[in-house]
């Protein structure tokens, strides 16, 4: 059962049973009491329930989205939000789609312009949000402004996400005549112009042309698109992404120009580093007309990876980059791609045979350890009752260099930490693995109070963080993740936080060096067998410089 399958169960369970609890709800499913209390604060979120003692209540008007249409909304919804990182300024037009989308954006500070009522009210409930309101009449409604008001003459977003009445390859996005008079007024403030639209109105017109085709850059519509409605938008020179419950592909357009087909298969669609690492790759793609880019989603599983590896050798692809976290499967992989003569690109975990791409592991783990160490001299005179190690055995030896440099640089600093206060955990690479697996560990240790925290990435982090928080034992950890995430940088500003710091992998950064290390292994020419990325350590000192070093 995939997350939204689960909430979905979790609200009818509440509809039905109300007071159910966070154990009865784990049993019931068959999941951790962790998964349950993650899935809760996603719900809560999403103003679907609100959380009490011991479980949660629906709120009145949350709905099970039993409607066909209403699960696409949501599918379009959910990958959007992830476009859209910490910091942006975006703009929201009075949609449906937009409204939900909105009610997404709740781990972000963002600032957004919008001419809706509802977005805008919706958007300052979560805090955090500068929200700015745009026009000045109300329509009949009272849901939206006209476009009557011109906006400030120095406005300029990011991202514009548009809704529409229809869409066809010749006119582009259609609307009413209303709606059509804002998006002429607002679509020179947009950096890119993103539009959110169910495939229903694929191929369908409205009244007025309210965005021309050449001028729309992104398409999020969902996968029960027809033939009919998939061929209007193989037309359309935008970058085209079809959203299911599973996650996301990319329609790519094959112009006729194209020569390499290439494959990316994604480590998960459920983890922040990963989706911020196919943006870029898709990004990256979407700059040179020769290639073609089609995405699948491994789901951290032995048995998907295998399955999308023999999915894109049938599909004839010219180069294969594989982004999966288990080891063990790689040689099955690498034969399979062998025999198909597809060269192979692997994306932080590396399989035999495959040019590797992505973390220097010991050196991004020596750079965390020793700020680690540092702290630990500073806030506990250098010394610790425990060290917790959050690792990730599937992922092999190179991967495990990050854990072994994160636990040299501690001790470079503070001297050895003897074997019986080190407690290696198994993270599963999720954020509800490693709180769980922490929570346990912090209650066999009751009497440790400085207790230092290393892990395979920051998932592993958050979780370890959470634990800490649900058992009112903050004030005794220190940790350090990898990566360097949007949610690991929203932590470090939070004033407190016990997250010491993280090292950025910069996921940003992987599409265009993965399409170059391509492009050269396609041509024929000259490849290193291993190609790592820049790191830095980041703490609450230089988050905020980070971000705005990285903004696009």
């Amino acid at each position: 059962m995939i997350p939204f399958e689960r909430r979905q169960q979790i609200l009818r369970i509440l509809q039905q049973q109300p007071g159910t609890r966070v154990s009865e709800l784990a049993r019931m499913l068959d999941v951790t009491e962790a998964t349950v209390r993650a899935d809760l604060r996603t719900l809560e979120h999403e103003d679907r329930v609100r959380r009490v003692h011991g479980g949660a209540v629906v709120i009145n008007g949350a709905t099970l989205l039993p409607d066909t249409q209403e699960v696409a909304a949501d599918w379009i919804a959910r990958e959007a939000s992830k476009l859209i990182a910490d910091g942006d300024a975006i703009l929201l037009d009075a949609g449906a789609l937009s409204l939900r989308l909105a009610r997404r954006l709740h781990s972000r500070r963002l600032t957004v312009a919008t001419y809706s009522l509802d977005v805008a009210q919706a958007l300052t409930a979560q805090g955090g949000h500068a929200v700015m309101l745009l026009g000045g009449v109300l329509r009949e409604d009272g849901r939206a402004t006209l476009a009557g008001v011109q906006p400030p003459a120095d406005l300029h977003v990011r991202f514009a996400f548009v809704t529409g009445a229809g869409l066809t390859a010749e006119d582009g996005l259609m609307d009413e005549i209303h709606e059509a008079h804002w998006k002429e007024v607002l679509l020179p403030l947009a950096g890119q112009v993103v539009v959110l639209l169910e495939s229903t109105h694929v191929g369908q017109r409205s009244a007025a042309v309210s965005i021309p085709p050449d001028r729309i850059h992104r398409i999020f519509t969902d996968a029960n698109a027809t033939p009919e409605e998939l061929a209007h938008l193989h037309q359309l020179p935008a970058q085209v992404s079809i959203c299911s419950a599973g996650g996301v592909t990319a329609l790519t357009t094959a112009s006729a120009t194209t020569r390499y087909k290439i494959g990316f298969a994604n480590l998960s669609e459920e983890i922040p580093f990963a989706i911020d690492v196919r943006h870029s790759l898709e990004r990256a793609v979407a700059l040179h007309p020769e290639l073609e880019l089609i995405v699948a989603d491994n789901r951290l599983s032995q048995t998907q990876a295998l399955e999308n590896a023999e999915n894109f050798m049938a599909a004839g692809v010219d180069l294969f980059i594989e982004y999966q976290i288990d080891a063990l499967i790689g040689t099955a992989i690498m034969n399979r791609c062998q025999r198909a003569g597809v060269p192979v690109i692997a994306v932080d975990i590396p399989m035999v045979g495959a040019t590797y791409f992505g973390v220097d592991n010991f050196y991004s783990g020596h750079l965390a350890g020793s700020a680690l160490g540092q702290w630990i001299q500073r806030h506990w005179g250098g010394e610790l009752d425990r060290l917790l190690i959050l690792e990730e055995p599937r992922a092999g030896a190179l991967p495990q260099a990050r854990i072994e440099g994160q636990l040299r640089g501690l001790e470079e600093v503070i001297g050895t930490v003897p074997l019986d206060r080190q407690v290696r955990l198994n993270s599963g690479n999720t954020y509800a693995a490693s709180e769980a697996a922490t929570a346990e560990a912090l209650q066999n240790l009751p009497g440790d109070r400085r207790i230092a925290v290393i892990c395979f990435n920051d998932d592993a982090a958050l979780g370890a963080l959470h634990a800490a928080q649900r058992l009112a034992r903050t004030q005794h950890v220190a940790i350090v993740g990898q990566g360097a995430d949007r949610l690991i940088r929203e932590e470090l500003r939070r004033p407190g936080t016990r997250i010491v710091g993280s090292t950025a992998f910069m996921p940003e950064r992987y599409g265009e060096k993965l399409v170059g290390l391509a492009l050269r292994i396609l041509r024929g020419e000259p490849a290193p067998p291993a190609v790592y990325i820049d790191h830095i350590f980041i703490d609450q000192d230089n988050v905020d410089a980070y971000v705005s070093t990285r903004r696009e």
